[in-house]
């Protein structure tokens, strides 16, 4: 009994002293390649990502996200928790090296008419854990991958504020084309409405024409009301991201014009690209160290060996303290066995759990990465040709309702065909500037799910 007891002992001071299992990167649960079709774009054997320096080419845009990187809130909290993160690891890094202490005492006693006075100094450690089996090795290996898990969070934080800065300067110049437009359809309904009125003073054009044509001005109105709100609130977006008000000289001149300059971001064809993403490379750094978890919760099965140690000088007279007969040495070694009761199992099956629950969510996160990249590849593989389709139809429906404006003034048709078509016509550069959007939002997005914060 004795014996099969102590063979697990003598096999781990044989096997290098490390109760934790190799780590082997878990095999993606994804294809090997990204997805291809009639919906997805074009794939290209270039690099996958870009540098947001390079996908923005807008210099008053480069300004904000420079700006925001400096001041973002959010980030500077995250880079705190990366300080704080680093700060751990060092801490539990040093418990396995011994700590050296200095000490020194006097003691005075005075018994009946003897007095005894002694005095030492000694330099030595206490309580240092010889790690034969890896316990604090362990901790140690399970601190530092927190601490990268840590600083690939900053990372991610860091690109999302990129893309999302970018992005809300977007929605920003498409709200302020929006109001353009309302205030411009607004002002061109108020002419037809001038018009009808004053045919209809002449007996030309009937009650309903006029109420008709007012429809379409307050509408614009309305409109144009809601888009002012909507400009505000999307200043004030910016102004949060950037962590300062953002003046006027760095705002977008309009969508169109800044669309020329959001760059297209390769995504290359191998879906390892992902395995790099700042997300995934946290969820891995996370199941890392509860993989050492793990090893450090084994090792507590095993005698835990501590050693206190002192060597100075000690005597009873103050002048001979450093004299030669003063030396003085003490090692007091220690070791603990848990034999029954205790949390051990508890701890190793608890360590082991959440093993299993961070190789759950390394697996999720190279899912999510997967469909987020070919999600974007399937918008921009077809926003080019949408976009075009909604240019012609704002053309088509500006000469439509051009033409059943002369008709109508010419007496041939009837107001409502006008109306319908110029409603048409606002409808149509409404989602034309939604459409270009949507372009330059997805190729902000791309930028974001594949992970470059160069």
């Amino acid at each position: 009994m004795i014996r099969a007891r102590l063979a697990p002992l003598s096999l781990a001071l044989l096997a290098g002293c490390n109760m934790a299992s190799p780590y082997v990167r878990p095999t993606p649960p994804v294809p090997a390649a990204l997805p291809v079709g009639e919906s997805y774009a074009p794939q290209t054997d270039a690099k996958a990502g870009l540098p947001w320096t390079q996908l923005v080419q807008d210099a008053r845009l480069t300004a904000i996200i420079q700006r925001a990187l400096s001041g973002n809130r959010d980030l500077r909290a995250a880079l705190a928790n990366v300080e704080a993160a680093r700060a751990q690891y060092r801490i539990q890094r040093a418990a396995q090296l011994p700590t050296i202490t200095a000490d020194t005492s006097a003691s005075f006693a005075r018994r009946n008419d003897s007095r005894q006075n002694s005095y030492s100094a000694d330099v030595g450690f206490s309580a240092f854990e010889i790690d034969l089996f890896g316990r604090l090795r362990n901790l140690s290996e399970a601190a530092l991958q927190s601490y990268l898990a840590t600083e690939e969070g900053a990372r991610a934080t860091r690109i999302a504020l990129i893309a999302e800065t970018a992005t809300a300067y977007a929605t920003l110049a498409a709200d302020q084309d929006q109001l353009a437009l309302s205030r411009q359809t607004q002002a061109s309904a108020q002419r037809t409405l001038d018009l009808v009125r004053s045919l209809n003073a002449a007996g030309l054009a009937g009650k309903l024409d006029v109420r008709q044509a007012e429809t379409t001005v307050e509408q614009a109105a309305s409109d144009v009301a809601a888009t002012i709100t909507q400009v505000a609130q999307d200043r004030n977006a910016l102004d949060l991201l950037a962590g300062a008000p953002v003046e006027d000289a760095l705002l977008p001149d309009s969508l169109d014009a800044l669309t020329r300059t959001i760059a297209k971001v390769p995504a290359g064809v191998s879906s390892d690209v992902l395995l790099q993403r700042p997300d995934v490379l946290q969820a891995e750094h996370q199941l890392q160290a509860a993989n050492a978890d793990v090893g450090a919760a084994r090792a507590a099965f095993f005698p835990r060996i501590s050693l206190t140690s002192a060597i100075g000088v000690a005597s009873s007279a103050l002048s001979s303290l450093f004299s030669g007969g003063a030396f003085s040495w003490s090692a007091a070694p220690s070791a603990s066995l848990p034999i029954f009761g205790g949390p051990n199992r508890g701890n190793l099956a608890y360590s082991k759990a959440q093993r299993d629950l961070y190789l759950a969510q390394y697996e999720k996160a190279v899912q999510t990465a997967f469909q987020e990249v070919a999600d974007a590849l399937a918008r921009e593989g077809t926003i080019d040709a949408q976009q075009a389709a909604q240019r012609r139809l704002v053309a088509a429906s500006r000469q439509a309702y051009e033409l059943a404006d002369q008709r109508y003034r010419a007496g041939i048709d009837t107001f409502l065909t006008a109306l319908t078509s110029q409603r048409s016509l606002y409808n149509a550069q409404q989602s034309a500037i939604a459409t270009d959007l949507q372009l330059v939002s997805n190729r902000i997005r791309l930028y974001r799910v594949i992970g470059t914060d160069q």
